[in-house]
């Protein structure tokens, strides 16, 4: 298996315009939304995977054309040793074909313990069982946005990429 590695915030970046996150699950795929500034990001929906006929990914297409998405970031489970398996071949695999299919930049973000975040704080805000599955994917899309973003904004600052 080849060692997969995430994308770093800031390379090659596209400038100011909104961005949408992707967390690939076995069922479903959150998806979030970042305003175009870029500075929070928000949820947006939840996908039903599909796996056979890419409905999934033709939706996606739909979503970075109607807001106007200039960067779509993909969530890349790896393990706290920074490794990836399964999940991360295919975040990885589809990424690759999210990209074969639109014209914007899609890159992979370390998405560790992102869906754990995402259950704790629902579960601390009350939504518990089917209501909690059924926007967890979303949540855990935020969180994997809102740390690009953020990171994207230090790299910046930095002078890692353009203002």
């Amino acid at each position: 298996m080849s060692e997969i590695q995430p994308d770093r915030p800031g390379i090659d970046d596209p400038g100011a315009g909104r961005r949408l996150a992707v967390d690939v699950g076995s069922v479903r795929v959150g998806v979030a939304l970042s305003d175009p500034s870029p500075i929070l990001a928000t949820p947006l929906v939840t996908l039903t995977r599909d796996p056979e006929g890419d409905t999934d990914i033709g939706e996606l297409v739909s979503l970075v054309a109607e807001h106007d998405v200039v960067e779509v970031i993909v969530g890349l489970p790896r393990t706290l040793a920074d490794r990836h398996g399964t999940a991360a071949e295919t975040a990885a695999d589809y990424a690759g074909r999210l990209t074969d299919r639109i014209s914007v930049p899609v890159r992979l973000a370390d998405e560790r313990l992102t869906t754990v975040t995402a259950s704790r704080m629902l579960s601390q805000r009350g939504v518990k069982g089917k209501k909690q599955r059924a926007v967890v994917d979303q949540a855990a899309a935020v969180e994997i946005l809102q740390a690009w973003i953020d990171a994207r904004s230090s790299a910046i600052a930095r002078g890692a990429g353009p203002a």
